[in-house]
C-alpha cells in the first residue's frame, strides 16, 4: 500500500492515488482520490475496490506509520 500524492487534478477533481498491489498474483489496483479526504472515506473505498474482490487481506505492508494503519 503506497499514496502517490501532489498530482495534477483530473477530470473528477482527484489529485491523489491509492496502490494497492496483491504479492500473491502481482495484480495492482490504483484508487483515486483527493487529497483530505477522512480515513472512513477511504476505508469505505478500501472495502468497495480491493476487499470486494480479493477479501480481507493478511498482513497490510505500508511506508506509512503504524498510526495509520491501527486508526485504519
Amino acid at each position: 500500500m503506497d499514496f502517490v500524492t501532489v498530482l495534477s487534478y483530473s477530470l473528477k477533481g482527484n489529485n491523489a492515488v491509492w496502490v494497492e498491489v496483491d504479492y500473491l498474483t502481482n495484480l495492482a489496483h490504483f484508487i483515486p482520490f483527493k487529497v483530505g479526504q477522512s480515513t472512513e472515506f477511504l476505508a469505505d473505498k478500501y472495502m468497495r475496490e480491493i476487499v470486494q474482490l480479493h477479501r480481507d487481506p493478511i498482513s497490510i505492508v505500508s511506508d506509512r506509520d503504524t498510526g495509520f494503519r491501527s486508526h485504519f
